[in-house]
């Protein structure tokens, strides 16, 4: 007799086979009864027939049209499951990720979990590895203070996706689909217990790229009226004063080994608000970055 199909597991992928393959290895590790892994691949120029031979329980589909929000939408569309688990296939799922998910499920209609960061490099850490250990994916955070989560590590329902319609390309559309989520009343917390690693990024201009692209997503949120602009501004005048207040927190931070990453993480921190600056000035004078 087969089990009936609760859960399903969507997986945006491009161009990424070695991390992809780490991710589902992790993911076989976990109990997946009842559950469906859909891998989404957004047109990567590499074959995936090496990947789908050493994983031929789950599923490969193809998504020509670019972009994460177009990946995740099929992979949806893709499964009949009721509850639906988003992980990127960077991302190395804890073995008790989908358990610890099945438990807290029927807390809310959104849940957002913890994200640890790595390294894939022997240390020390350089500027951006130190940066990333003490500032990346805060996703409680996310939640609880600012009202969205990351889709790195997200749990929700059919009928919320369904409802909310599906995510948005060109935007950062898993904050946009969360905040609309909540904007419509659909709940959204945070587990801690529910757990995915995400390796950090390796150099600056690693860092750089991941800070541009985010940068013009949330230009889009912002948007483009005089008075929206005027907002934007100011925020990125603020940028390097943002970057004296969160020194102490690099400084008090367990997660740095020596006082190198400490110095080096405080330099990247300051180089990277100023870059912000440049880019949001320019924005908002209706300039590109």
């Amino acid at each position: 007799m087969s089990t009936a199909l609760t859960d399903a597991v969507i997986i945006p992928h491009y161009n990424d086979l070695p991390r992809l393959e780490r991710c589902l290895r992790a993911l076989r590790e976990n109990d997946l009864t009842g559950t469906e892994i859909v891998i989404v691949d957004n047109d990567s120029p590499v074959s995936l027939d090496g990947v789908r031979q050493i994983f031929p329980e789950m599923r490969f589909v193809a998504e020509p049209k670019k972009g994460a929000a177009h990946a995740r939408n099929r992979g949806v569309a893709e499964t009949t499951a009721p509850r639906l688990f988003f992980i990127d296939a960077d991302c190395v799922p804890a073995s008790d990720w989908l358990t610890a998910g099945r438990q807290v499920a029927d807390r809310a209609d959104l849940i957002g979990g913890r994200v640890d960061v790595f390294d894939e490099t022997p240390p020390p850490r350089n500027g951006a590895e130190a940066f990333e250990a003490v500032f990346a994916f805060n996703f409680r955070r996310y939640i609880e203070v600012q009202g969205f989560s990351g889709a790195g590590n997200l749990l929700t329902r059919r009928d919320v996706f369904d409802a909310i319609g599906g995510f948005i390309n060109g935007v950062s559309e898993d904050r946009e689909w969360t905040m609309r989520a909540v904007a419509r009343g659909y709940s959204l917390i945070y587990e801690d217990g529910f757990r995915v690693s995400h390796p950090s990024r390796q150099n600056w201009p690693a860092l750089k790229a991941k800070w541009r692209r985010t940068t013009q997503e949330a230009y889009q949120l912002n948007g483009t009226g005089v008075a929206a602009r005027l907002r934007w501004a100011v925020r990125g005048l603020a940028m390097p004063a943002s970057a004296v207040v969160h020194t102490p927190k690099v400084m008090s931070s367990d997660k740095l080994a020596s006082t190198g990453e400490v110095l080096r993480a405080i330099s990247t921190l300051f180089r990277l608000r100023c870059q912000r600056m440049v880019w949001m000035l320019r924005q908002a004078t209706g300039g590109t970055i």
